[in-house]
């Protein structure tokens, strides 16, 4: 190794630890006492601000500097300079913030994610609006300080999640989303009563769900020595290297189906950080490369795969033998029609692939308005239930499954929603790739899924960062993100479900 590169990779090395010590007290705080929260909160500001000191310091500009000319670079291996890539970007970005400020956003962050989840259950939007309030303020202060010319204040934060996806290729995006699929939902909304899905709603028990979710994580490859399966009041994956990656899921027992396709969500998160080279894990590369692909994973498995006839076909039997009585009569393709049922709802958890992006949509303008300043936090509930109206006919009767149905903004991810959209899009032209590739379709009804997922590790998972969204999918497509197929998949899927 260089020896410029192993003193800076010194600097790294303390650097993530201390990051992972955040991650962990993060993780932690789905389970610890509630009254920890606030010196819980402060612990993790001062490590946040040993991070922020590690990575930002003299001795790591000069190394970045020296590293970055042609003599420094020559000696560099692939992932090497992808690592140096990713750090001069990530210390031009953290170093425009002033250190107090990132120490104390992180501590407001680490306390707000309980004032949330309490505010949520007791349908409490007072109780969170003020904490919501200070950290949109820093997520606009933080976007300002890295803004480039001709950007605007959304765009540099729509950065921190997809990196190129600007408002203006978003408007696009989601334009050509609602104008073809908008008629097909609106038809659909005309044969409601065709699809029974009565029996997902029977009562279905939190420890058989578990151990069933447990079952399907480890189907699609999930690796339980490597990771493991926790509860919140959200799903959510976490990562502290590619040997400890974690993921939540919620049981609710009048819902057989939440669970199970959260558990296959986060898995395919999950597959993503455990799929990361040894030789990247536990640098800034060891990650999955943006929130896009990210999503593209997750929902590719949800989706793609988990709502598929093939995919049931060898595991069916499984779930019916967990539930005899519930699953009573119920066939593979009654079981089938019902996991792709489309109706307009409030949850976007819980909604089918046809509405979803609509979801995504409403999170979207909403955001564009907070970060254009047009709208307050005390008037985003009324936003929240006018969009909700307009793009779903539907609208919410309280805040807990309205505005506080989401944990991201307690996190401060304002700009992260849009990679749902785009994942789904990735998800789908990464679908159609495989199928021209290898026999998909056999592959799931013969229960072999380890060559779908060692095909996306060696295309997609091992580079972690090291490659973006666009150089992966040119490089395993052959062309750039093209959301044509997302189109297609769920215009020939739904016209086909519905008898359209």
């Amino acid at each position: 190794m260089n020896e410029k590169f192993s003193q800076l990779k010194s600097q790294l090395d303390r650097a993530y630890a201390l990051e992972a010590a955040c991650t962990l007290f993060n993780w932690d705080q789905y389970n610890a006492p509630k009254g920890s929260i606030e010196n819980t909160a402060k612990i993790i500001g001062t490590l946040s601000g040993e991070h922020y000191r590690a990575l930002i310091n003299d001795d790591v500009r000069r190394l970045l500097e020296e590293l970055s000319t042609d003599e420094g670079l020559k000696d560099l291996s692939f992932h090497e300079r992808s690592i140096l890539k990713l750090l001069n970007k990530q210390f031009h970005k953290l170093s425009l913030i002033p250190p107090k400020e990132y120490e104390v956003f992180s501590a407001l962050i680490a306390r707000a994610y309980p004032v949330w989840e309490t505010a949520k259950n007791n349908n409490d939007y007072a109780a969170f609006a003020p904490v919501l309030d200070e950290i949109i303020a820093y997520a606009k202060k933080f976007a300002g300080y890295s803004q480039k010319p001709g950007q605007t204040l959304y765009d540099a934060a729509l950065d921190d999640y997809e990196e190129g996806f600007t408002t203006q290729i978003l408007d696009h995006f989601f334009e050509r989303l609602s104008t073809s699929l908008g008629p097909l939902v609106k038809a659909i909304s005309q044969k409601q009563d065709l699809i029974d899905t009565s029996f997902l709603h029977k009562t279905y028990p939190a420890a058989t769900q578990k151990d069933f979710c447990h079952f399907i994580a480890q189907y699609i490859g999930f690796d339980f020595n490597r990771g493991m399966i926790s509860e919140s009041e959200h799903p959510f994956t976490t990562q502290i290297h590619n040997h400890d990656v974690r993921f939540t899921n919620h049981y609710y027992e009048n819902s057989l189906d939440s669970a199970i396709f959260s558990a296959i969500h986060e898995g395919g998160h999950g597959l993503y950080e455990q799929g990361i080279d040894d030789d990247i894990t536990m640098t800034i590369a060891g990650s999955g490369t943006s929130m896009g692909m990210h999503e593209s994973q997750s929902r590719f498995y949800e989706n793609n795969l988990g709502r598929s006839r093939e995919f049931w076909t060898p595991i069916y039997d499984k779930l019916v033998d967990t539930y005899p009585s519930q699953l009573k009569n119920v066939s593979l393709e009654d079981f089938y029609r019902a996991i792709n049922a489309s109706r307009p709802s409030l949850i976007r958890t819980e909604a089918d692939e046809l509405t979803y992006p609509f979801h995504i949509m409403i999170r979207y303008e909403i955001e564009k308005a907070i970060f254009e300043g047009t709208v307050t936090v005390k008037q985003l509930p009324d936003l929240w239930r006018e969009k909700y109206k307009e793009y779903l006919g539907v609208v919410p009767d309280n805040d807990t499954e309205g505005i506080l149905q989401d944990m991201h903004w307690s996190g401060g991810s304002f700009g992260y929603f849009p990679s749902y959209a785009i994942g789904s899009a990735i998800a789908a032209q990464i679908y159609h790739h495989l199928a021209t590739v290898m026999p998909l379709k056999t592959y799931l009804t013969e229960g072999r899924l380890a060559p779908i997922r060692e095909y996306l590790k060696e295309h997609i998972h091992r580079f972690g960062k090291c490659k973006n969204t666009q150089e992966i999918l040119k490089d395993m497509t052959g062309e750039p993100f093209n959301p044509d197929y997302y189109i297609q998949y769920l215009t020939q899927k739904y016209t086909e479900l519905y008898n359209l």
